[in-house]
């Protein structure tokens, strides 16, 4: 029977907390990797989920060591370290979108932007790891380049990437109208 998306989204939080999933046997071995895809006009009510997961396994599952990255912060994060965010607004305003992008576009490419996020997360030390704003960071960082660039960093740690569109365990599809290239390490998470 098919689950509508109430009945995905309240099966999260009791899959992703289950040892057997922390301890990465339902994995068969492979790289623990899950992907929960939705409609992306459901995307505020998936982060108000994700917030209130978090809270619940801070308050309810001291044992599990978790890390919520959120890519788009991340980004306008290290944009303003680098002292590059006031320029991009500059840039963006003086020569359009198109010239933003492009300028971008060499800083962010997914094997840099995931040394950015192994120089602020300590990775191997969670034993889960939530990726949310795939849709944000678009067209930078594209969600099968940014999983096979974490391979090396996030060790045997389950990360769950919650991503805006459709990802059939073969390929992604954003903001289901989209397509992107195949990826097939990931598994479903809570399938319909």
């Amino acid at each position: 029977m098919k689950k509508n998306f109430d009945e995905r989204l309240n099966g999260v939080l009791p899959e992703i907390t289950n040892d057997k999933f922390l301890h990465k046997r339902t994995a068969a071995g492979e790289i623990p990797f899950w992907v929960f895809d939705y409609l992306p006009e459901l995307e505020l009510k998936m982060r108000e989920h994700i917030d209130f997961m978090i809270n619940r396994i801070a308050s309810h599952h001291p044992n599990i060591k978790l890390i919520h990255i959120k890519l788009f912060d991340l980004m306008i994060d290290h944009m303003r370290e680098r002292g590059n965010l006031e320029k991009a607004f500059e840039l963006e305003s003086e020569k359009g979108s198109s010239s933003l992008w492009k300028a971008m576009s060499a800083s962010v490419k997914p094997e840099r932007f995931v040394k950015i996020i192994d120089k602020k997360f300590k990775l191997k030390d969670a034993n889960l790891i939530l990726i949310s704003g795939v849709g944000t960071i678009w067209p930078w960082v594209r969600a099968h380049s940014l999983l096979n660039n974490l391979q090396s960093i996030t060790g045997d740690v389950s990360v769950v990437m919650f991503y805006p569109g459709k990802y059939s365990g073969q390929s992604f599809r954003l903001f289901d109208r989209l397509d992107g290239d195949n990826y097939y390490r990931a598994f479903r998470l809570i399938p319909e």
